[in-house]
């Protein structure tokens, strides 16, 4: 175990996954300006943006498989590199039926990042910085999508989504070459697992029956299906006077919270602790948001109750999982879980709102926590069983 954490590193892990969430982000905020790049695609645009989570539900946990075989530092780069090499070619805008097949082949690179990356740094950090830096992991999302609002689109609009495109190349491309050579310091990782159909089957059935791999996961669930959809469907009950400010300060105070209070909860009491504490917040968040919709002192305390999840899930893998191949499947359930959570939570809440009007927010999100809270007691109930 390592006496002393290497943060210089650890910080370009999470720049790696500032590339890998940019891989879903560098479309969603120039959606808008698809439609002047390929008249008449219609429907087909929504795949631009579904088909990497698409690939993170299909293959998450085989990701894990997958990339313990290939071993943790192989994979990563190599995502990195084939992350690189597909926004070069999405810079040449290719006809539809290509983008759409680069937009696959990205779902792969991004899932073998979103594995590879917190089970290295897992393995990299001294065991008192292991929370902080796990934390800091878990802002990936939200700190790369506010980047991209606040300059990819901007560079989007001024020079043309190609050099948007080209610069996301660029960036992978960087890091790539970056941790090839800091990441060749490190002991081998021990003996290589087999690779099967067979074997991925089975480690689904595995990790799914762990009470200690799927924990992280199966509350993950929860946290994605309510903080995409409630960002997605909660702007239209927002004053128009402040709604872009608390929209856009949501997931900042989410990360804030993660980075403060979640870091200092970290090292008094155990990451499950965290994200229950961080549910229970949450749904009292959502009752205040309830007796008072549209409040923006309450959605930010929501964005703030959400970060404790957020960060602690992360730090929960390597609390509940001691090996770096049962962390390798523990993160590839929390990247299916999360891929499943993102897809369906708008869906289903635009749907709700769509027939029962704002009632239905927060009686589907607070009904998320709570089931979020038992299935983090149950499997603890279990563990200790």
């Amino acid at each position: 175990m390592p006496e002393k954490t290497p943060f210089p590193l650890i910080f370009a892990l999470w720049g790696a996954g500032l590339g890998a969430a940019a891989q879903y982000g560098k479309v969603s905020v120039i959606f808008d300006l698809l439609p002047g790049l390929y008249p008449g695609a219609g429907a087909a645009f929504g795949f631009m943006v579904s088909l990497v989570g698409f690939v993170g539900i299909l293959f998450g946990v085989a990701a894990g498989l997958m990339v313990a075989r290939i071993r943790y530092r192989r994979a990563l780069l190599g995502a990195l590199w084939i992350g690189a090499a597909v926004s070069a070619v999405q810079a040449l805008l290719p006809p539809l039926p290509w983008m759409l097949a680069t937009r696959m082949i990205e779902g792969v690179s991004h899932l073998a990042i979103v594995v590879a990356a917190p089970t290295l740094i897992a393995q990299l950090c001294a065991p008192r910085d292991r929370g902080l830096a796990l934390t800091l992991w878990g802002t990936f999302f939200g700190v790369a999508f506010a980047i991209l609002a606040w300059g990819g689109r901007p560079l989007a609009l001024w020079a043309g989504v190609p050099v948007l495109f080209a610069a996301h190349g660029a960036y992978m491309a960087f890091f790539a070459l970056y941790l090839s050579a800091r990441l060749r310091k490190l002991p081998s990782e021990g003996k290589v697992p087999a690779f099967s159909w067979r074997n991925i089957l089975r480690d689904h059935i595995t990790i799914y029956r762990s009470p200690y791999i799927a924990a992280p996961a199966a509350g993950w669930l929860f946290y994605t299906f309510s903080f995409v959809s409630v960002l997605t469907v909660l702007p239209p009950y927002l004053d128009p006077s402040y709604r872009g400010v608390i929209m856009g300060a949501m997931p900042l105070t989410s990360i804030a919270v993660s980075m403060t209070l979640g870091v200092y909860l970290l090292r008094l009491t155990s990451a499950v602790r965290v994200v229950e504490f961080g549910f229970i917040l949450s749904l009292l968040c959502m009752i205040w948001l309830w007796s008072s919709p549209g409040s923006p002192l309450g959605c930010l305390a929501l964005a703030g109750s959400m970060g404790l999840i957020q960060g602690a899930s992360f730090a929960a893998v390597p609390q509940l999982n001691a090996t770096p191949d049962t962390q390798v499947q523990a993160n590839g359930a929390l990247a299916q879980m999360g891929n499943v959570g993102n897809t369906i939570g708008t869906p289903i809440m635009a749907a709700a709102l769509a027939g029962f009007g704002y009632g239905a927010l927060p009686l589907l999100v607070g009904l998320a926590f709570v089931l979020g809270m038992l299935v983090h007691l149950w499997l603890g109930q279990r563990r200790r069983g």
